[in-house]
């Protein structure tokens, strides 16, 4: 029923639409390329749309995730002091940042301690792990706040739920059973979203890192850093000069392969700054890196 209901729904907007587009004067010029993007979107919204009408519940979300979380956690190294001190740290600043979500989860942050993991990525339900590779590429702990954002992001606007969804359908998985659960790879959560999903996660991202009291000039200095790496290190446009062991290059390398292109991510974080006329002044904030040396606090 819920899927012959989204069915009604798109032929309606979709008629709507036509009958717009008919109506409209036809000396406004349409570029290729307008097509393309107007085609992209449409078959964007088509695939997303029944989802909002299926949409598991937060309990259901929240269950699932907690399920992959302990199994992804179960593969991990024991962890050290320095680790769990750098985790405090991190939970510290991503419950900051979360507080700010839309939705009413709970959010939990989680470290791999792995310096040639240089990622980050979202479980269902509020679990959000990050690598010790991408810490080690931070200066401040805004830069921080702003890739959890992101990450929260993906769990605040239903991508992470709507991927375990499509798996399920792909898989004829019953989520309801802890077995068919363990049979979504991990990997399927480090491979990035759609183009769309990752500018949708920097934005909000961004917007509640500031609204937690970070400076949005932590996530220009990252997109820039960024971009310059994605340079050097990725297509070689210059020469690399030493900066990260051959380890972290592939690092960055699968990290560039799964996001948009940084130079596509700071145009469109220097559009929202000024947009929502954001206070690029605010001094950031270092990186507290004697949280992962002695576990000490501020």
């Amino acid at each position: 029923m819920k899927r012959l209901v989204a069915l009604v729904v798109i032929l309606l907007v979709a008629g709507g639409c036509l009958y717009m587009a008919e109506r409209r004067a036809h000396e406004d010029e349409v570029s290729a390329n307008a097509v393309v993007d107007a085609a992209a979107e449409w078959q964007r919204d088509l695939t997303r749309a029944p989802m909002q009408f299926t949409r598991i519940s937060d309990e259901d979300e929240t269950r699932i995730g907690d399920e992959l979380a302990q199994h992804y956690e179960m593969a991990q190294p024991v962890q050290t002091d320095e680790n769990m001190a750098m985790k405090q740290y991190v939970a510290e600043v991503g419950g900051r940042v979360a507080a700010h979500a839309r939705r009413q989860l709970t959010f939990r942050f989680h470290l791999i301690p792995n310096a040639d993991f240089v990622n980050a990525f979202a479980l269902p339900g509020g679990h959000v792990f990050i690598g010790q590779g991408l810490l080690d590429q931070m200066t401040s702990e805004d830069e921080l706040a702003f890739v959890l954002g992101h990450e929260i992001e993906h769990i605040d606007h239903f991508h992470a739920a709507e991927r375990v969804q499509i798996e399920a359908q792909l898989k004829n998985l019953n989520l309801d059973i802890v077995a068919a659960i363990a049979q979504i790879p991990m990997g399927l959560w480090q491979v990035g979203y759609s183009k769309e999903q990752e500018f949708e996660a920097d934005r909000e991202g961004l917007r509640i890192a500031v609204a937690a009291g970070y400076s949005p000039q932590g996530a220009v200095n990252m997109m820039e850093r960024w971009s310059k790496l994605n340079r050097e290190y990725v297509i070689h446009a210059e020469t690399p000069t030493g900066e990260l062991s051959q380890l972290a290059v592939d690092g960055l390398d699968g990290y560039f392969r799964t996001h948009p292109l940084p130079s596509g991510r700071l145009a469109q974080v220097n559009a929202i700054i000024a947009q929502d006329h954001m206070v690029v002044s605010q001094p950031v904030t270092p990186f507290h890196v004697q949280y992962e040396v002695t576990g000490g606090g501020k």
